[in-house]
């Protein structure tokens, strides 16, 4: 398959629109991406000692990056930061006590950077046309998995200091699940392309 910078990604291609319904259709993908989002980061399983769960966040981070390309994407990830930002409890571990601006300094603070690098490299992944085949799409969720820990143990480092066990917190204790997550969602997408396929054939 050759890939072309302007492939159509999977939002595009199932809900096809224009003019004023094109923005009605952004706006409800926002609004569902922003939701899916905050209800993925509330499925968790902490880890002790780490002080970052483990959450289906970066799952839904990953699909949501490729299934919306990477304006679209982009805009749902700061839409959803935008919200935590303002003290709404959408984060893995904030609550009415600890929110906003105070709980994305914490622990968690360089994976919220970290998500925001995944949807932008999956979003450009999927304009590449590589969510149209399951390696393509688990060399780009494992790209986009590295993009979320590679901000996320060196804040950890800088918040709790670099003689830290910092790999043992951030890293290794995630690294199963985060497979399987990668797994799942690097199956996903090209299996919705091929049933968009057979619908149209």
């Amino acid at each position: 398959m050759a890939f072309a910078t302007n492939d159509k990604v999977l939002s595009e291609a199932v809900w096809q629109a224009e003019g004023t319904q094109l923005w009605i259709k952004r706006a409800v993908l926002v609004v569902l991406g922003v939701m899916a989002l905050a209800i993925a980061a509330k499925v968790k399983f902490p880890i002790p000692p780490s002080p970052v769960p483990v959450t289906l966040g970066s799952f839904a981070v990953l699909t949501i990056g490729a299934a919306y390309g990477p304006r679209l994407g982009l805009t749902t990830i700061l839409g959803y930061m935008l919200i935590g930002a303002l003290g709404f409890d959408v984060f893995a571990s904030s609550s009415a006590e600890t929110n906003g601006l105070t709980y994305m300094m914490g622990g968690t603070g360089g994976y919220l950077v970290g998500y925001v690098l995944a949807v932008m490299a999956l979003g450009f992944a999927a304009r590449s046309g590589l969510d149209r085949s399951v390696l393509g799409m688990a060399a780009a969720m494992f790209v986009g998995t590295a993009l979320i820990y590679i901000p996320g143990v060196a804040y950890l480092g800088v918040l709790y200091g670099w003689d830290k066990p910092l790999l043992e917190w951030g890293f290794t204790p995630f690294v199963i699940g985060d497979l399987m997550k990668l797994a799942l969602a690097a199956l996903i997408l090209p299996a919705a392309w091929k049933l968009i396929g057979k619908a149209r054939t």
